[in-house]
């Protein structure tokens, strides 16, 4: 099964690094995508799988918030956290997780695979390295990061788990997951 011309390896990627339009106002670093990041995976030859925005999909494009572009981003990442932790957007949170599982145990029972999950640091959601808590940049992984790492343990699953945030030398970053 399978053995037609696919290549048999999939990456998933934080949806922004794939649409800078679903970002927060004030946050976005390409017109439209991490374009090397992208060149890197089709030449590699790797799927790419983008997951879902967590923040557009529970909270909208403005993240509820029409002026959030005049605070800090730290500040307004905080204030996304926030809301992404009330009952309604954790319930979706929770949906999504299950549905990029699916996607992950899918494409693992099969034989593919997967070479990692990259994410968007400092993103109160997609963030891996880093997240916004309290008003700042801070040690650790966003909502949605964490919830999906959390699903990857009870699955008896390690997948490398990257986050980007500057544009230089993005390939560097990514090529630590075929060490991995």
């Amino acid at each position: 099964m399978f053995t037609d011309g696919r290549s048999k390896k999939v990456v998933f990627i934080a949806h922004c690094l794939l649409n800078q339009n679903s970002i927060s106002d004030g946050t976005a670093v390409y017109p439209a995508a991490f374009k090397t990041v992208i060149k890197f995976f089709l030449d590699s030859d790797i799927g790419i799988v983008q997951m879902p925005c967590p923040e557009f999909r529970c909270l909208g494009l403005d993240r509820g918030n029409i002026h959030g572009a005049d605070s800090p981003v730290t500040i307004e990442n905080t204030r996304i956290r926030k809301e992404m932790c009330k009952t309604a957007s954790n319930i979706l949170l929770t949906d999504l997780v299950s549905q990029i599982m699916q996607q992950i145990l899918e494409y693992h029972k099969h034989g593919f695979e997967i070479i990692g999950i990259i994410g968007a640091n400092r993103s109160p959601n997609c963030g891996v390295d880093t997240t916004s808590d309290n008003n700042m940049e801070v040690p650790g992984k966003g909502l949605f990061m964490e919830a999906l790492a959390t699903q990857l343990i009870k699955e008896n699953l390690s997948i490398p788990m990257i986050g980007l945030k500057n544009t230089d030398d993005v390939v560097a970053e990514i090529q630590t997951l075929f060490e991995a």
